[in-house]
């Protein structure tokens, strides 16, 4: 669980170009992963699963820190 909560607040310090460049190369390593799985069982099939959602999370955060950064902009006008 700690392993989580250290991934979720190391998203807080990361900006937006830094969560898409993190986000390109999981969704990279997830590609291998399904394709190492299809050929030959993985010793941990539920890394693919915790892979996923580490992208969701990524996704998220990038999403909130976008939403944030056009309220921002949306209110200096």
């Amino acid at each position: 669980m700690s392993k989580r909560i250290d991934f979720v607040n190391g998203l807080k310090d990361m900006n937006a170009n830094d969560l898409k460049a993190r986000i390109q190369e999981d969704e990279q390593r997830l590609k291998k992963l399904e394709f190492s799985h299809a050929i030959s069982p993985l010793e941990n099939p539920m890394s693919i699963r915790s892979l996923r959602k580490d992208i969701a999370r990524l996704k998220t955060a990038l999403a909130h820190k976008t939403a944030a950064s056009q309220e921002l902009q949306a209110t200096s006008k």
